[in-house]
């Protein structure tokens, strides 16, 4: 994966999770999607959003008169790189470290590690190391 996707803030997250459940949204209809989970100010959410405009993980269009606002990166990409972030920085960059520990921790319930030995299966019938 290239490191050429910008991070996202914890709060930048809240927003781009509104434009992911719905999108395009004008300003005010973020605003209140935002309201129940942060009580935050118009001031701090235009901040957030021009953030996001900057760091080009949304786009904007003006429509009568108004700007609405969608995301550019996906859930899933912008997952992948936090998720991609989180192992480089606590795991060294090991997968298997990360496997390991939940494993090791009995974080993985009978049918999480079925689904692992499926998804790992998998991988390896595709890479063709059966």
């Amino acid at each position: 994966m290239s490191d050429n996707r910008p991070k996202i803030t914890d709060a930048e997250w809240e927003v781009m999770k509104v434009l992911w459940e719905e999108s395009p949204l004008p300003f005010h209809a973020i605003q209140k999607k935002l309201e129940p989970r942060a009580n935050w100010k118009p001031n701090t959410i235009h901040t957030l959003i021009s953030r996001l405009v900057k760091k080009n993980v949304i786009g904007l269009e003006k429509k009568n008169s108004r700007y609405l606002y969608y995301p550019l990166s996906s859930q899933e990409e912008c997952s992948l790189k936090e998720t991609e972030s989180f192992i480089k920085k606590v795991y060294d960059g090991s997968l298997s470290m990360l496997v390991a520990n939940f494993i090791s921790e009995n974080k993985l319930s009978p049918e999480e590690a079925q689904k692992l030995r499926e998804l790992l299966d998998k991988e390896h019938k595709e890479k063709g190391e059966d």
